[in-house]
């Protein structure tokens, strides 16, 4: 006899510490061996989820709880990965919504929890962090409540159970004054107030694709839950495609989740969330069904990306010197192989240019996970600045708006304004705290939020913190003021020298240190002034047989800004390009006094 089962999604703000509360929850499971040893944040599997401490893909895991298989599935808190959490919220009957007990609500919260409670979703509310000094519970508590009721929450989901937990400690309660033991009461409100799974394993099977995986030995796997009906192990049965063909195929592997380990079964009923193999052409929100009676379940609807670039092949002077993938063939193989997995992503061809293809994505973290991913690949390839991608609604001409929230010192609230307001920022809200910080509220086109960090960190000093996410979409403003100083550019090709640099400290700020490597039109550093200037940055010292007074001093160069693959995309300008290798990134001009070919 099948296990009780229990799915549940957890859902919060980024960094609100939603994987290190997973990590809690398989420790205190046995799901690992005694001995074994624990890695922290087991579920951010991939290199760029560690470094970055995000998590970018959904994943699923399963614990054992008093006879209860528990399905967990951890979702990004970024909104640019939102078409993530909209497929992993279709399979689950329940969700935590964490929010941090000192950060209460953030821009990702209000993202995530309307999609929960579109689905109907009554969640969990768990107030996490609650061991640190600034932590204020009932507050974030009270935030949470006006949040409910701001996206329209019915009289069942505003009446929503809430724990107090430390992820980190490991412990979870139910009040405040209660000993901080473990995990337990988390379990406990798992089993009280998640809903088991609605599905009858005697009706003819329906199992949807919610997530894409790969395997070397199995060809393509495909995660998602059975709605009705039972998957047996080698059984006969048909995929449903978007389009309403019917492929008959074969389930030849069927895999379910023990802790972090994918397990094979012989066979799995309504309910349960399993993987299986054998359907090689099959795409998320695609139906298994059972060859006799197929009956597709309703396609997931994703929201459409917003932002778009346009990568195109590297034809710069070093072209192929650090990058072994560069072809137009090798680039698009590995865009269009994105798409088997990424459902948020588009991807089109230029029928006049076919080195070139339009990429669009949910934001600019979206595609600059994107681009790192393909260049840590061995790929080169270059990037034009993101354009927002408009739409026309009843007959209008409309973009993408955005929820804007800052985080700011006091005396950076001034030009925090004054800058929005440049870009057609609108200011909803201002609450000042007692720790001399402020947090502002502004409603603004996407437009206005390209190359707007930069700007931000200066005004700020650094010490901003800034969250935005996708609000809709409405009517265009017209032109958005944006101002950026120009660039400098150097206009011969060799390699930079200490000389040069420091003879022309007084013109700017330098991209790049003594003895990189520079050509025609590759933009070095960000003039004082307002126009573009070209330099010479590879002359060096004449040498002479005739010492000078102080001709041993030490050179002391200012540190150069460090322009990463984020900072260079919201930095380059529409008559600019981004150069991207496996071991550097460039800007350079895009006018045709620099065009190399």
């Amino acid at each position: 006899m099948s296990l009780p089962i229990r799915n549940v999604a957890i859902i919060a703000h980024v960094d609100h510490g939603k994987t290190t509360l997973v990590d809690a929850l398989l420790q205190q499971s046995g799901a690992f061996r005694a001995g074994e040893a624990l890695v922290e944040c087991v579920m951010d599997s991939n290199d760029l989820e560690r470094e970055r401490g995000i998590t970018i893909l959904s994943k699923n895991t399963a614990v054992r709880y008093k006879d209860t298989l528990i399905n967990i599935v951890d979702t990004p808190g970024h909104a640019d990965f939102g078409g993530e959490v909209e497929r992993v919220l279709g399979m689950v009957e329940g969700c935590i919504l964490i929010v941090d007990a000192n950060e209460g609500p953030m821009p990702q919260t209000r993202f995530v929890l309307k999609k929960a409670l579109e689905k109907g979703l009554r969640p969990i509310v768990l107030v996490n962090k609650i061991d640190r000094p600034s932590a204020d519970p009932f507050k974030a508590i009270d935030k949470v409540i006006d949040l409910f009721l701001e996206l329209g929450a019915d009289d069942d989901q505003c009446d929503f159970p809430y724990l107090f937990a430390s992820g980190l400690s490991g412990f979870a309660k139910e009040k405040l004054e209660d000993e901080s033991v473990d995990m337990k009461p988390l379990f406990e409100a798992f089993l009280h107030h998640i809903a088991p799974p609605i599905g009858d394993p005697e009706k003819p099977l329906q199992f949807q694709v919610t997530t894409l995986d790969y395997s070397e030995y199995l060809g393509r796997i495909l995660i998602g839950k059975i709605h009705n009906g039972t998957i047996t192990n080698g059984q006969q049965a048909a995929l449903i495609s978007e389009d309403g063909k019917i492929i008959k195929g074969k389930v030849t592997k069927l895999l379910g989740f023990d802790g972090l380990k994918r397990v094979e079964l012989q066979s799995s009923s309504a309910g349960n969330i399993v993987a299986i193999a054998g359907f090689a052409t099959a795409n998320i929100g695609e139906t298994i069904t059972c060859p006799n009676e197929p009956q597709a379940l309703p396609m997931i609807k994703v929201d459409e990306p917003t932002l778009q670039m346009t990568f195109c092949i590297n034809d710069s002077p070093f072209v192929g010197q650090e990058g072994k993938l560069v072809t137009t063939r090798q680039v698009r193989d590995r865009l269009f192989r994105e798409l088997e997995t990424n459902v948020a992503l588009r991807v089109e061809e230029n029928p006049e240019s076919p080195d070139r293809f339009a990429v669009a994505g949910r934001g600019e973290l979206h595609l600059g996970i994107l681009i790192e991913t393909m260049r840590r690949e061995g790929y080169e390839f270059q990037v034009t600045q993101p354009q927002v991608i408009y739409r026309e609604i009843g007959g209008q001409k409309c973009e993408p708006y955005e929820a804007l929230v800052l985080d700011v010192p006091e005396e950076g609230v001034g030009g925090c304004i004054e800058r929005l307001g440049q870009r057609r920022g609108e200011m909803v809200d201002m609450q000042m705290s007692s720790s001399g910080r402020s947090q502002l509220e502004f409603v603004i086109p996407a437009r206005g939020l390209i190359g707007f960090r930069g700007d931000f960190m200066r005004a700020t000093r650094g010490a901003g913190i800034m969250n935005h996410s996708f609000l809709e979409y409405r009517p265009t403003v017209g032109d958005i003021e944006t101002r950026r100083n120009g660039v400098l550019i150097s206009f011969e090709e060799g390699v930079a020298t200490e000389f040069s640099l420091k003879n022309m400290e007084d013109r700017g700020a330098f991209f790049i240190k003594p003895g990189t490597k520079v050509y025609k039109g590759m933009i070095i550093g960000e003039n004082n002034r307002p126009q573009d200037m070209e330099l010479n940055v590879c002359k060096s010292k004449q040498l002479t047989n005739m010492r000078a007074a102080g001709a041993d001093d030490i050179v002391q160069l200012q540190a150069p800004i460090d322009m990463n693959l984020e900072r260079a995309l919201e930095y380059i300008g529409s008559d600019e390009i981004l150069e991207v290798t496996p071991q550097s990134i460039r800007l350079r001009k895009l006018t045709k006094k620099f065009a190399n070919r």
